[in-house]
């Protein structure tokens, strides 16, 4: 069973159990509003969330985002059932869209988003050049991406600039605050 979980952490961007039963910092919600806040969210705006966990993440988002849209993907459906529990007012609204997915073969239409932010989920990404360049692909010009680490994810902060230069964003930009850093960049 543990080696089964580790294949599918490394296949669909999930973090693994720690002994006892949690999940490392998936469900963050101190991390999620850390990162939603330094990113300009405006009520109509339409954001995607990769890897979204438990949906605390999507839950912030919808609040900002007041009279915008809201969609996540997230490759594992016990973690689509928890993150459908926690938004199910804002599902039935219809303002928010939950779909089981992976990262480097989006489900959207070109230029669908003012916003892609993905937090601890980057490095489970088996090609991550091909994940980014996805998002790339969704985003609006001038849109902004941001890619989070809680300090609990163990990442280094080295190379990911160059990645996401190589996936065609500019002005990649290190934030951060105490273990937990993120990357803001935007679409040309």
């Amino acid at each position: 069973m543990a080696s089964m979980l580790s294949l599918f952490s490394r296949m669909f961007g999930r973090s693994q159990s720690r002994p006892g039963g949690t999940t490392v910092a998936r469900g963050n919600g101190e991390a999620a509003a850390w990162v939603i806040g330094l990113l300009d969210i405006r009520p109509t705006d339409r954001i995607l969330e990769i890897g979204f966990g438990r949906g605390v993440g999507i839950q912030l988002l919808a609040e900002r985002a007041s009279a915008g849209r809201i969609s996540g993907i997230d490759a594992l459906p016990e973690m689509l059932g928890q993150a459908t529990a926690r938004n199910r007012e804002a599902i039935s609204s219809g303002r928010v869209r939950l779909e089981l997915g992976s990262a480097d073969r989006l489900p959207f239409a070109d230029a669908s988003f003012e916003t892609v932010l993905a937090i601890d989920a980057m490095h489970h990404w088996p090609d991550r050049l091909a994940a980014l360049r996805e998002m790339r692909r969704v985003l609006k010009v001038a849109g902004r991406i941001a890619v989070a680490f809680s300090a609990d994810a163990g990442q280094s902060k080295s190379g990911q600039a160059e990645t996401l230069t190589a996936a065609g964003f500019m002005a990649p930009e290190l934030v951060e605050k105490g273990g937990t850093f993120c990357w803001l960049a935007t679409k040309p």
